[in-house]
């Protein structure tokens, strides 16, 4: 081969790939598999078929292109199949077929750390770089997906296995993605029932060196808990991006939600906290909220206690104060609100804090990403109270890597 000149698969992975990011600009979330089936062949595959994950993560779902069967999308269950198994452990499977018929991959498709579904890629030939071919379809792919989704609704139709109420529906458009990561730290969050949420809300940001994350219990479990909830969201945002404090923060949200509700009519309880990503110093104000979790070398080492303040919103006059913590890298802290701990199963009483704590560093031991620890969290939760929570639980985990970011994958 002339030196210089690539192979021909190599030109025709990046003819594909070319071809689908100048494409895409004028495509639609529904016409994506459309636009993989015209540039397929030239990266070397006779198909590539979409899954994307329900939005409780429980089933993958085939994403059809125009004429496709939108109505009953293909299902594969993701505790059960090789696909699950390739998005549980966020790696490429390969499934062996018998004979002449080439073999089957799956193969994760992640945005950052938020993994969104699997491709089922059949290759026209193999060859060494089989893996890494797959891997650069994916990623582009999933940077068309996040690109078109959110003024999609049929992206909402198909990750949804059923109808949402109004509430979630505020809830989960006010929400930034449930898995974020940099080399310094990893965010991931988790919220049932999926699609009753009413009153809970989680939040973080980054600006510069400081990760900012929050999480919020509204009052109620119904629509006026998602109005009260989304405004204290949007009003620590406003304040945040002032360069207010967090205890000033805290104490204008009260402002607004006297302003709109009158006092003591609606209240939320908060955890809001600043990390800074360079030193590991945590930040936080607690208004009237379960102190957060700290686990450090895989155990549980303590509560971050700190002097709580009222719920906001019942403007009591106690004191906002505002407390410290140094972490140390590979420390996580898990913000949580009372549905994961304090809800009562009829036969078994409350999950508890103790389960909750006990269940997150088992998984933790056992090397798992954090979304799939997360993922596994909320459904041993589900599945001890019968599949029905009468109250919203959500869980935001924080994992700073500190100075050993550079050996761990986020």
């Amino acid at each position: 081969m002339e030196q210089g000149i690539p192979p021909s698969h190599d030109r025709g992975l990046m003819r594909a790939l070319t071809g689908m990011l100048e494409d895409s600009h004028l495509v639609a979330f529904e016409d994506i598999p459309s636009l993989v089936d015209r540039h397929k062949r030239d990266a070397g595959f006779a198909e590539v078929g979409i899954y994307l994950a329900d939005l409780q993560q429980s089933v993958l779902r085939r994403l059809y292109g125009p004429g496709g069967d939108d109505a009953q999308p293909e299902e594969l269950k993701i505790d059960t199949t090789l696909a699950g198994l390739a998005l549980q452990e966020v790696r490429t499977l390969r499934s062996v077929t018998e004979g002449d018929a080439p073999d089957q991959w799956w193969v994760p498709v992640l945005d950052g750390t938020e993994r969104l579904g699997v491709l089922h890629m059949t290759p026209t030939s193999e060859g060494d770089d089989i893996e890494e071919r797959m891997r650069h379809i994916a990623s582009l792919i999933a940077l068309i997906v996040v690109s078109k989704r959110s003024f999609s609704d049929c992206h909402a139709r198909l990750v949804r296995s059923r109808e949402m109420n109004v509430a979630a529906e505020m809830q989960w458009n006010l929400m930034p993605p449930l898995t974020f990561a940099t080399p310094a730290v990893t965010i991931g969050a988790v919220l049932e029932p999926a699609y009753e949420i009413g009153g809970d809300a989680f939040d973080y940001s980054t600006s510069g060196s400081m990760a900012h994350v929050s999480v919020f219990d509204a009052m109620g479990h119904d629509v006026s808990a998602g109005l009260t909830a989304n405004l204290a969201v949007a009003a620590c945002r406003n304040h945040r991006r002032q360069g207010m404090s967090l205890a000033r923060n805290s104490e204008a949200i009260e402002r607004v939600l006297i302003e709109e509700f009158g006092r003591g009519d609606r209240f939320v309880t908060a955890i809001i906290g600043d990390l800074d990503l360079s030193t590991g110093l945590f930040t936080w104000v607690n208004r009237g909220h379960h102190a957060p979790v700290l686990i450090r070398h895989g155990r549980w080492t303590s509560t971050l206690d700190c002097p709580p303040a009222h719920p906001m919103g019942l403007d009591l006059g106690l004191p906002v104060v505002q407390c410290r913590e140094q972490l140390e890298p590979g420390d996580r802290i898990l913000l949580y609100t009372d549905g994961i701990t304090e809800m009562r199963s009829p036969d078994s009483g409350e999950f508890g804090l103790g389960r909750f704590v006990e269940f997150m560093i088992k998984q933790n031991a056992a090397g798992l990403p954090v979304p799939e620890t997360l993922r596994r969290l909320i459904r041993t939760v589900l599945e001890y109270h019968d599949n029905r929570l009468h109250d919203d639980a959500s869980v935001l985990l924080v994992e700073w890597h500190g100075n050993a970011h550079e050996k761990l994958s986020p």
